[in-house]
């Protein structure tokens, strides 16, 4: 298999082993257990490739491998979701009397998971502005800096360079939650990030239907995330990573439909009277822009849109009635989504100027996705 090339490239045969499975191009599902040894011998050296379900299987092994390849990681590890997947990473870098520095912009239950299980733990969080500088922040007990970048809801962009070389200045590790470009459009190991967080239940999987994370590592973390993985008792079954397998091979095409779309909508909508703002920093209006232009070479289809004031009952006329957007949670799959956005700040960094809605763009056509929403945002000024 050739590790080298570009994403898109990657993407298509890594992972495959189909000289162990009759030609196949895809790696079967494997479904197992118990793992059987020839003899006591085989059972005492314990050499063999798998040993028990838990521990992996070709399909599992086969995922987390492709994941390696495209992440540049030493180990790559699967759990069963991306919340998972950032408590582990987590859990991975921070023990007892730990220090752990979480930006503000973070997703919800990650943020939620410090504050309610980290703590029972004996790890102190502090939340950090996602454009704060973090080098005043760190303290002689400071494990992890978590990072998320753009971040969730508000979009903002990190400096993850400069993040990592002020953490590691103090011998602090990085993690980063990088749901949003995927691996595709931004490789955060290669920027210097210890452990690379994916919530592949989103574009890795592709199609609303798996949940899957995983937690890729550079070479001096690899050892105690795989511990820590192990001592969880964590895994993901061979279905789930088999559709992640499944999704990674059509990643890159969907990703630049998702980019192309969202923008023609972020700016359809930046021009509306009806709207404050658009949170996408792949607009050049944006103040993550120019980091944005910097470290990443792409942008997916999930961004924030905040409204002019309105009540909450034009608020509902615009959404319940839109025909192409779906009202739910997660996002990355075919489908476009909307929600609306509460957002928690502890450190006080975002103004809402109005009611703050959540936008991801799906595969439909983008020109009936903007009849929807005019018609939609026509509902709306009815009911202001």
């Amino acid at each position: 298999m050739d590790k080298k090339g570009k994403p898109e490239t990657l993407a298509v045969s890594i992972g495959r082993m189909s000289d162990t499975h009759f030609g196949a191009v895809n790696t079967p599902i494997y479904r197992a257990s118990t793992i059987l040894y020839p003899d006591l011998a085989a059972l005492k050296a314990n050499k063999q490739p798998y040993s028990y379900g838990r521990r992996g299987t070709p399909t599992t092994r086969s995922f987390e491998e492709a994941i390696s390849v495209l992440e540049g990681a030493a180990r790559t590890v699967t759990v069963p979701s991306g919340l998972n997947a950032n408590a582990l990473a987590i859990l991975s870098a921070c023990g007892a009397g730990d220090h752990l520095l979480m930006v503000d912009s973070a997703y919800e239950p990650t943020k939620t998971f410090c504050e309610r299980t980290l703590q029972r733990f004996g790890v102190e969080t502090t939340y950090y502005a996602p454009t704060e500088a973090i080098a005043p922040l760190l303290r002689p007990n400071t494990k992890a800096v978590f990072c998320e970048s753009p971040g969730s809801l508000t979009f903002e962009v990190q400096d993850i360079p400069a993040i990592v070389k002020a953490a590691h200045a103090k011998g602090v590790s990085v993690l980063m939650d990088n749901t949003w470009a995927t691996p595709v459009f931004f490789q955060p190991l290669k920027h210097g990030v210890d452990l690379s967080i994916q919530a592949a239940t989103k574009y890795v999987g592709g199609h609303a239907d798996v949940m899957l994370g995983y937690v890729a590592a550079n070479d001096s973390h690899a050892a105690r995330l795989q511990e820590t993985h192990g001592n969880l008792g964590l895994y993901a079954s061979g279905d789930d990573c088999f559709l992640g397998l499944r999704g990674l091979r059509t990643l890159s095409v969907r990703l630049a439909r998702h980019q192309e779309t969202g923008l023609t909508l972020a700016r359809w909508l930046a021009a509306r009277p009806e709207v404050a703002r658009v949170l996408h920093p792949a607009l050049e209006s944006d103040p993550g822009h120019t980091l944005w232009k910097r470290d990443f070479s792409g942008a997916c289809g999930l961004f924030g849109l905040v409204l002019k004031p309105a009540p909450e009952a034009a608020i509902a006329a615009f959404v319940d009635g839109l025909r192409h957007f779906g009202i739910g949670y997660s996002w990355g799959g075919f489908e476009s989504l909307i929600v609306p956005a509460h957002i928690r700040r502890s450190t006080g960094t975002f103004a809402e100027e109005g009611p703050v809605l959540r936008i991801h763009a799906g595969l439909e056509d983008a020109g009936d996705l903007i009849t929807d929403l005019e018609k939609g945002l026509a509902r709306l000024r009815e009911h202001t």
